[in-house]
């Protein structure tokens, strides 16, 4: 067995000092070690993206990024995103176009598509379809997860042009 090592992190506000294997991935740690199962283990691989979470602002998928490469960082999970209600606006669109079906996919679908919606605010249909390729669905076939982040990035525009 490897020796622990601490891991001091901020998770959606909160923070943490625990004693980690030094091999363990960050979504084991948030899911396992502090209880937040929005983020899901598919693939593990790094490929399905149903692992992803925030770290420092930027997008990660959980299942490839070590617990203490998150040292001294900001994390944020799908439970932090809803309990700040940054993404409400595109929660509701996604149970309007239907685009949660099985719900497997969704954290990592509405963590990638918070940061579509503030990296490319003018983002394209092709845009969005090709930004949100990076996490599968096998239920909703995209369109619905599609026509929610744009019914977002366009109500978000009309707000900021009133």
């Amino acid at each position: 067995m490897a020796e622990l090592q601490t891991l001091s992190v901020t998770v959606n506000g909160q923070s943490h000092c625990c004693s980690v294997q030094p091999r363990q991935h960050l979504v084991d740690f948030v899911r396992n070690d502090l209880g937040l199962k929005g983020s899901h283990l598919g693939c593990e691989h790094g490929v399905c993206g149903a692992c992803t979470v925030e770290v420092d602002g930027k997008i990660v998928r959980g299942c490839l990024t070590l617990a203490v490469q998150a040292q001294g960082c900001q994390v944020r999970t799908i439970e932090g995103l809803s309990e700040d209600g940054d993404v409400r606006d595109l929660q509701d669109a996604f149970v309007r176009h239907n685009a949660l079906q099985c719900g497997f996919c969704t954290p990592g679908m509405v963590m990638a598509a918070k940061e579509l919606l503030e990296t490319k605010p003018n983002a394209t249909r092709a845009e969005v379809r090709e930004w949100m390729s990076g996490n599968y669905c096998r239920c909703t076939g995209y369109h619905a997860i599609v026509d929610a982040v744009c019914e977002t990035l366009a109500a978000r525009a009309q707000k900021r042009n009133a």
